[in-house]
């Protein structure tokens, strides 16, 4: 817990050396917690999370944070109320797909191909400037906006350029709550007030990369009645099939509140 804790104040301070996260030159990597509010190990990771879209520590890179919570730990009194049996599902195809010994809580996964075991600060730095790298293909969310009520509906325009790379690959929406809290109740973390950043709520298969190479279409998600439009962001990712390599994402803000739930 202390590790995750020294790693957030050390990628504060690397930050004043970074880029903007909005220069339109850097690489976008994708950076997935898998975590529980039911798992005492998982606040500092949750934290280090949070610091890493603030601060924006590795320069050249647009570190796109995604907090996956799982559903394993609800037995074990308390029911995280961001938990989803799909998402654990998503961290056991990374545990085959990258031949891992197990899933387990807090577990970072970078860009669909490592495990980010947080030893240290410069190992942490060089997985993420190693991922940033990599060559990326275009993708771009030129609009976003949520309509009516009962259910709101989320539009989105998604654009894809990939005729660098070959077809087949998976393109992914997710709706997140830009900012979420908890005041825990019961369990291994009761009493405390948890943060959480990028939550996962709606995490949707858009379509698969064609031949072509390019992708130009405006999805329609309903959103669920709890969620609040003005505290979301939408990520778009493209995923090598099998939960493979990502080749590509892009994030877009829709915020101005704070969900909060207290169960």
């Amino acid at each position: 817990m202390r590790l995750f804790a020294t790693l957030s104040v050390i990628l504060f301070a690397a930050a004043a050396f970074a880029r903007p996260s909005n220069d339109p030159d850097a690489s976008p990597v994708l950076v997935e917690l898998f975590t529980s509010e039911g798992c005492s190990s998982c606040p500092p990771a949750d934290g280090l999370l949070q610091q890493m879209d603030a601060s924006q520590p590795v320069p050249g890179a647009q570190l796109i944070v995604l907090s996956e919570h799982v559903d394993y730990w609800n037995q074990d009194g308390w029911k995280d109320p961001y938990s989803s049996s799909s998402l654990t599902e998503r961290q056991s195809g990374y545990v085959r797909s990258l031949g891992l010994n197990t899933a387990y809580t807090p577990q970072m996964i970078v860009d669909g191909t490592s495990e980010l075991k947080t030893r240290g600060t410069e190992q942490l730095i060089q997985a993420l400037r190693k991922a940033a790298s990599a060559p990326k293909l275009s993708v771009r969310i030129p609009s976003l906006k949520v309509e009516g009520t009962s259910p709101a509906v989320l539009r989105a325009q998604i654009e894809v350029d990939g005729t660098a790379r070959k077809h087949g690959a998976d393109i992914y929406l997710v709706v997140a709550l830009d900012r979420a809290e908890s005041q825990v109740l019961r369990g291994e973390n009761k009493g405390q007030h948890l943060a959480h950043v990028a939550v996962a709520e709606e995490f949707t298969k858009i379509g698969k990369l064609e031949k072509q190479g390019r992708l130009s279409k405006e999805v329609q998600i309903k959103l669920k009645p709890e969620i609040d439009p003005t505290n979301l962001r939408v990520i778009v990712f493209v995923q090598e099939p099998g939960l493979g390599k990502v080749l590509g994402a892009a994030l877009q803000k829709n915020t101005n509140n704070v969900a909060s739930r207290n169960w």
